[in-house]
């Protein structure tokens, strides 16, 4: 007698474990909206998610937040704001990131060690100094998946201006487009030396387009449909 093999097209995808997804990119690329649309996607599925932010996530990390991007940190110079992003990130990564991903959530943060990289290198910090600060600050703490939202400097920098209407850029909105574009050869050199953890994304396509090949990518990478 012939039996029908089980369908399971339709089922929901199983998750392993707590996985950590990173956004990084530019400003203006989209990294907040496609966050969130990431989320609610994956709530629909039944994974419990913590959504979270760089420099942030924590009362400290806010209020380091708030220092550095009001200009108040850049007497410190780089290497000084970059000592305040680790110590930012070291309280992120132990009160919130690593007890999610420990009970299973999945953890999406708007940039992480990535953007350290690509903000404070681009202004000349020291790749080795940044090294042994991110290995202080998140130990094995890696993301399981990075998404590199990339846009040129120019048109992000534009979407960037419409979005904060009247009010004033931040320390990094002020700075200059060849700043901005240097910082995002920087994320494209990343991707490229680490393409086992990132994926790189044209966030010059239309919302849906952009979230489409983003949840391709989790897909791919981070969930398993059910035997």
């Amino acid at each position: 007698m012939r039996t029908e093999e089980p369908d399971h097209s339709s089922r929901s995808p199983l998750v392993r474990a707590g996985r950590f997804i990173t956004f990084e990119g530019g400003e203006g690329a989209g990294k907040s909206t496609q966050l969130r649309r990431l989320g609610e996607r994956l709530s629909d599925q039944g994974i419990e998610i913590v959504v979270t932010r760089e420099p942030g996530g924590t009362p400290t990390a806010e209020a380091i937040r708030s220092y550095v991007l009001s200009g108040a940190a850049e007497p410190l110079g780089a290497e000084g704001e970059t000592m305040l992003f680790a110590a930012a990130r070291a309280d992120h990564v132990d009160r919130v990131i690593r007890p999610a991903i420990l009970r299973g959530a999945f953890v999406l943060c708007d940039r992480f060690i990535d953007s350290t990289r690509a903000y404070q290198g681009a202004d000349g910090v020291d790749p080795e100094l940044i090294d042994q600060l991110e290995a202080l600050a998140i130990g094995d703490m890696r993301p399981h998946l990075t998404l590199m939202l990339d846009v040129p400097a120019e048109i992000g920098l534009a979407r960037a201006a419409a979005r904060r209407g009247a009010d004033g850029a931040d320390r990094f909105e002020r700075e200059t487009i060849d700043r901005h574009e240097a910082r995002r050869q920087i994320f494209l050199g990343i991707a490229a030396r680490e393409p086992e953890r990132c994926v790189v994304i044209n966030a010059m396509q239309a919302e849906d387009d952009v979230a489409a090949d983003i949840w391709q990518a989790v897909m791919s990478r981070l969930l398993t449909q059910a035997d």
